[in-house]
Parts: structure tokens; C-alpha cells; sequence
């Protein structure tokens, strides 16, 4: 019987070896040159390729007529909107976000809902389970005898625990807690992470239980540890704000069975995380008019709201002047300055320029351009806009604005919170301003001699 032959290959380009070596010649790429089997003309290789067995195959309305269709609520519908209607029978769910951000009081507040009308585990691997019961008894001072907990940093105790399938939905906080026996290492590590998730992964497809694993990120806001855990899972959804603030926002990253379009936001109190029905009063209950003032309409998944952007314009003290962000990214800010100072006669390559976003809300959106550049403005020349304007839209290097999606849903928004003006980008034939003072703003230099700069 002849042997059987292998080969190295480059897993970046493809090219084959006939020997190890830690530097792929074509590609440059370092440490990618495995060795696998080389199944043409090999009798061991052509005997792998048989040993398995053939796969059944099911047509996709047979397995839609034997599946769940129906969904768990998690008793809080903004947050059943975000998850696509509610936890789905045999998904993971990743929930991240930064220390002390509020995921377990989250957790423990859906683990109360949820256990009304479902089996429920809560399995704790950071905290004992006197130390949940306390954080439960804060939120709520009912003794609610449905929530079971139990405290666990194995991961194969938790994956037996879900295939025996006690429980519809189980709880795990958190996985990077948490280490299989099989694997050598410390918890947290590469290696257990992976194969903790990948355990409790199977175990949740086995016994069709709704599984929430939470997971820390890095102190550049990323989910920590390998990006695999990110793709094993069904569902990340990822609690965002400032920890020091009242508000935070839940949006979904990846999500298989919904949109990713959808965020609710939360407000942090004595008694837990409650949904914020009015977000943009809240936002705008304390504004200051003055100068470097704007309040820009922007949206959060599909719900529209509107948050008080400000500029501080200051001459530097420094050769090299300083530009800082709070809320909005500041790569994005300076390629802003940037135009503002090629398009319009502002000088702004001896101040120093500061944003901030009130209330600890993030915008990610392009459709607060036109809205930081009029703030910039605005702080820079000493006047205030109009009092009852709302403003948004995308910047262009060339200082066009551009459209922006779900502008009618905007201008709706500025109509409820009693304004009588909006600053945009110009309509299209299907859109309508609902009765409101509408100025179309082709470029941000007019737009500017025509709001700020007159006179």
C-alpha cells in the first residue's frame, strides 16, 4: 500500500511546499504553512474522503413546519424589538459592553420577566449567588421564586446542565469566566473562551434552549477575546453609553433572525435599567442657549431623536492645535475642520475646537456633519442660531450636503418637540417637510452666510 503523501501549504495564498517554513515565499505572510494531506494519488487519503457517511437532506418547508416558530418574550418590548421579536429556541445571544455599563442588572431584570412565563437558570460565574440575590432584591423587592441561580466556572457543567433540557432559556455571565477541562489554561485565555463558547454553543442547539452569554470588551470598546466568539454566536448585541451618565443605548451588531436597524435606550436608576419613553425631552431638558449650541436630529436603529450638539472654539496656547471629542469620532472631526477651513472663510488652524455630545449618547451616523459643522461655526464666530432650528445632514469634502435616510421621520420628530424649523439636505420629489419651515442646504458655505454669518 502506498504512503500516504502530504504537503504544505500557505493558508493566505494557497502555494504548496515541499517542506515547512515560516515565511511563505509568495505572499511574505509569516506562520501560515500547515501541513495537510495530499488525498490525490494517496490510498489513505482516498480512504478519509470515504469514511464518512451521507448526509440527509430535508427541504426547507419541512424543517419550518417542525421548528419554533414562536419566540420567548423577554418582557420588555423595546428590547424584544432589538432581539427581532424575542429570544428564538436554540440561539446564543452575546451581550457586551464595559464594566459597570449595567448588563447584569439588565440580565437579572429580563431573567424576572422571562421566568413568568418560561424556565429560567441564571448560572453566575463572577458573583455568588448571595451576591445576585442581593443585586435582585435591589430591583425588585418581591421574592420571585421562578428565577433559579446557580454559580458555575465550568463550562462543561453548564453545557450538560442545558442539554438536559430543564430549562428554556439560561443565563451565563460571563464566558470569559468560564474553562472546559479539556483545555490547559487560565479562564479569559484564547483557547478556553473558543471552546467554552463553542461547548455551550452545541449544547443550545442540542436541546433547543435560548442561551445569553455575556462578554467584557477591551478598553478600546471591542469585544474581548477572539473574533470567532463573535461568529459562533446568533445574536451580539452590545450595550453602549457612559457609565456615569443616566442613558445608555442597546443596538444589535449581528443578528440572524432580525435586523440590525434597531436600538433602545435606557436610563440607569436605583431600581435597574428602565426604556426612556421620551428621549429626546430628556435630552434637550436642560439645554443652554448660547453660542456652539445646535440641536441635530439623528437617529438611534430606527427611532428617531434629538440630542444637543456643542462646540467650545478657543485660540490655542500651544504650536499644535488641540481637537478633542466626546460622543462623536474625532478622526471624523478633524476631516470636518479640515473642509470647513479649505470651503469657507473660517480660520481654524490656530484653535483649538471641542465637541461634545450631551447626555453620553455616541452618534456613529454621517448625518451629523452639518450639524457639528454649524456648531463649529457657531462657537468660532460668536452667534446662535435660531432657537426653534433642528439640523442634520452629510458634509462631503467638498462641501455639498448630502441626502440622509428616513429624513421624514426626522422632521416628525422636530414637530413633536414644538419645532418650527429644520435645516437639511434638499428634498426629494417624494419627500414632504409636514408644515414645517424647511431651508435646503446645497453646500455649507451658503448654508452658513445664510444662518450664522450675516452681517
Amino acid at each position: 500500500m502506498p504512503k500516504a503523501k502530504t504537503k504544505y501549504v500557505c493558508s493566505d495564498c494557497g502555494e504548496a511546499y515541499g517542506s515547512w517554513s515560516g515565511k511563505c515565499a509568495t505572499c511574505g505572510a509569516w506562520n501560515t504553512i500547515q501541513q495537510v494531506l495530499d488525498v490525490r494519488g494517496s490510498t489513505k487519503g482516498q480512504q478519509a474522503v470515504h469514511s464518512g457517511s451521507v448526509l440527509k437532506a430535508t427541504t426547507i418547508n419541512e424543517q419550518t413546519a417542525v421548528s419554533h416558530s414562536d419566540r420567548i418574550p423577554v418582557g420588555v418590548a423595546d428590547v424584544d424589538k432589538v432581539l427581532g421579536g424575542g429570544l428564538v429556541h436554540g440561539s446564543v445571544t452575546l451581550l457586551a459592553g464595559q464594566p459597570g455599563i449595567g448588563k447584569s442588572t439588565l440580565l437579572l431584570q429580563l431573567a424576572y420577566a422571562i421566568a413568568q412565563t418560561s424556565s429560567l437558570l441564571y448560572v453566575s460565574g463572577e458573583e455568588s449567588a448571595e451576591q445576585v440575590a442581593m443585586r435582585g432584591k435591589r430591583i425588585s423587592s418581591a421574592i420571585d421564586k421562578n428565577v433559579v441561580i446557580a454559580t458555575s466556572n465550568s463550562a462543561n457543567d453548564i453545557a450538560t446542565t442545558i442539554v438536559s433540557g430543564e430549562y428554556n432559556v439560561v443565563i451565563v455571565d460571563s464566558v470569559q469566566t468560564l474553562a472546559t477541562d479539556e483545555i490547559t489554561g487560565v479562564p479569559g485565555s484564547v483557547s478556553q473562551v473558543t471552546n467554552s463558547a463553542q461547548l455551550i454553543t452545541l449544547a443550545a442547539k442540542q436541546s433547543n434552549t435560548a442561551v445569553i452569554l455575556v462578554g467584557h470588551v477591551t478598553k478600546e470598546g471591542s469585544i474581548a477575546g477572539p473574533k470567532v466568539l463573535e461568529h459562533l454566536v446568533d445574536v451580539v448585541l452590545q450595550l453602549e453609553g457612559d457609565r456615569y451618565a443616566g442613558f445608555r443605548v442597546l443596538r444589535g451588531i449581528k443578528n440572524r433572525f432580525g435586523s440590525t436597524n434597531e436600538a433602545v435606550i435606557l436610563e440607569m436608576s436605583d431600581k435597574g435599567l428602565h426604556v426612556v419613553t421620551n428621549p429626546s425631552a430628556a435630552l434637550l431638558s436642560e439645554r443652554q442657549i448660547s453660542d456652539g449650541s445646535i440641536v441635530l436630529a439623528t437617529l438611534e436603529g430606527t427611532r428617531p431623536i434629538l440630542v444637543e450638539v456643542q462646540a467650545l472654539v478657543n485660540t490655542t496656547s500651544y504650536g499644535y492645535p488641540k481637537r478633542a471629542a466626546s460622543g462623536f469620532d474625532l478622526n471624523r472631526l478633524n476631516l470636518l475642520v479640515a473642509m470647513l477651513e479649505r470651503r469657507t472663510k473660517l480660520k481654524l488652524s490656530d484653535k483649538d475646537i471641542y465637541i461634545n455630545i450631551v447626555g453620553g449618547i455616541k452618534i456613529t451616523e454621517n448625518a451629523a456633519d452639518l450639524a457639528i459643522c454649524m456648531a463649529i461655526a457657531s462657537a468660532a464666530k460668536g452667534m446662535q442660531l435660531s432657537t426653534d432650528a433642528v439640523v442634520f445632514g452629510e458634509v462631503g469634502l467638498s462641501g455639498e450636503v448630502r441626502h440622509v435616510p428616513w429624513l421624514e421621520k426626522r422632521i416628525q420628530e422636530a414637530q413633536k418637540m414644538g419645532f418650527t424649523s429644520v435645516i437639511g439636505p434638499r428634498l426629494q420629489k417624494s419627500q414632504t417637510n409636514s408644515g414645517l419651515q424647511y431651508k435646503e442646504a446645497k453646500n455649507i458655505k451658503t448654508i452658513l452666510n445664510d444662518t450664522l454669518m450675516k452681517g
